[in-house]
């Protein structure tokens, strides 16, 4: 009979969910490369696959815990986070009804409005920090409302509660793009939302080695079903290396989130008050619009991201960017390693950031050496 309480989060992500092979009592899970499975002499299934595209002991391990973490009935893992949303975009049917919030990952939202007009979907952008307008979206049927919460990578904090309620009215499916913020700082479905996804590349991973998506759901239904069959057909299934790697890295999501989350504080409040900075978008200021949105629903941080914007225009950002020593110029977020990026030269034509914006991946890093290494760029701005 069990007579303590049930572990919390940071325990299970810490432990791989308690695991022990039972073969060896290893407490690292093991990698199982195999692409087949044999069967039992009836050819019955001797475990819950029979072949890697439909399954692995190592995506189940890696699901396990992704849902334990979100509160979630049940997780996916995908060969990417495009893959995990396009996997639930590809639910609909031509002629249905998709709602996005107007400003997201660049990437997406190209995918998204290529895939609308070949496959005749109804795709409507509308700002969601305005509520009423989301409401007046809403009042055609509306199948999904898709968000994200901070948005990429201007930072806006949208409220999800308020969403998912009148996303749940409507009589849509509510999904939330919560990759920057993690099941750390927010859990989305304890907020209404119907689904969580993640570019688990980033955070939950958290070292740059592993290309990986993962949805969360709070009803495993037929829905969900159509999800994991979309997974499956069109070979969006994540490698067994690459699920063991996730898991992996997933055993220090929490004190890399907090210790980013903390240090990204420290950097927004100094170049807040920067004389060749112009702004700095960060949920954590009080300066921010979403500040009071973000202490309500981003519990114990508010992310490792944040964006500049550089006196000077597009010119002086790019000789900033370049300047920097310690963090790297490079795409993604989430690492242990910091990262500074000039977003308006990687998006190109699909892009929403201005060319004086910067953005920045916050690492482990001490706190001092990055700041001194944005002073020394700054200077030459």
């Amino acid at each position: 009979m069990k007579n303590r309480p049930d572990p919390r989060p940071e325990t299970l992500a810490a432990q791989a969910d308690h695991f022990l092979d039972p073969a060896t009592g290893a407490i690292v899970p093991p990698l199982v490369a195999s692409t087949t499975f044999a069967r039992n002499d009836d050819y019955s299934l001797r475990a819950a696959t029979s072949y890697s595209r439909y399954g692995t002991a190592n995506w189940q391990q890696a699901e396990g815990l992704i849902a334990k973490l979100e509160g979630a009935a049940a997780a996916a893992v995908l060969a990417s986070g495009l893959a995990a949303a396009a996997a639930v975009v590809m639910t609909l049917r031509p002629g249905q009804r998709i709602v996005v919030h107007d400003t997201m990952y660049w990437g997406f939202l190209a995918w998204l409005k290529d895939f609308s007009r070949q496959w005749n979907l109804d795709l409507v952008l509308v700002d969601m920090t305005d509520l009423a307008a989301l409401e007046r979206a809403l009042a055609k049927p509306t199948e999904i409302v898709w968000f994200e919460s901070p948005t990429n990578p201007l930072w806006q904090v949208l409220d999800i509660a308020a969403i998912a309620k009148l996303g749940k009215a409507a009589g849509a499916r509510v999904c939330l793009d919560s990759t920057v913020a993690t099941p750390v700082l927010t859990r989305p479905l304890s907020l209404g939302c119907d689904l969580v996804m993640h570019s688990a590349t980033k955070y939950l991973n958290g070292h740059s080695d592993v290309l990986a998506g993962a949805l969360a759901v709070a009803k495993a239904d037929e829905w969900w079903e159509r999800i994991l069959f979309n997974r499956t057909s069109v070979g969006a299934s994540l490698g067994p290396f690459e699920a063991w790697l996730l898991l992996r890295g997933m055993r220090t999501l929490y004190p890399r989130v907090r210790q980013a989350s903390e240090t990204a504080l420290t950097l927004a409040t100094h170049l807040a008050s920067h004389p060749k900075v112009e702004r700095v978008l960060y949920p954590g200021l009080p300066s921010h619009p979403g500040h009071e949105v973000a202490r309500r629903q981003m519990q114990g941080g508010f992310g490792g991201m944040l964006s500049i914007l550089v006196k000077g225009g597009g010119e002086a950002a790019l000789r900033v960017c370049t300047a920097t020593e310690l963090f790297h110029r490079a795409t993604s977020l989430g690492s242990v390693e910091s990262l500074i990026e000039h977003r308006h030269t990687v998006e190109g034509v699909h892009g929403v950031s201005p060319p004086a914006l910067l953005r920045l991946s916050v690492g482990l890093e001490h706190p001092d050496d990055l700041l001194a290494d944005l002073e020394q760029a700054l200077a030459k701005a």
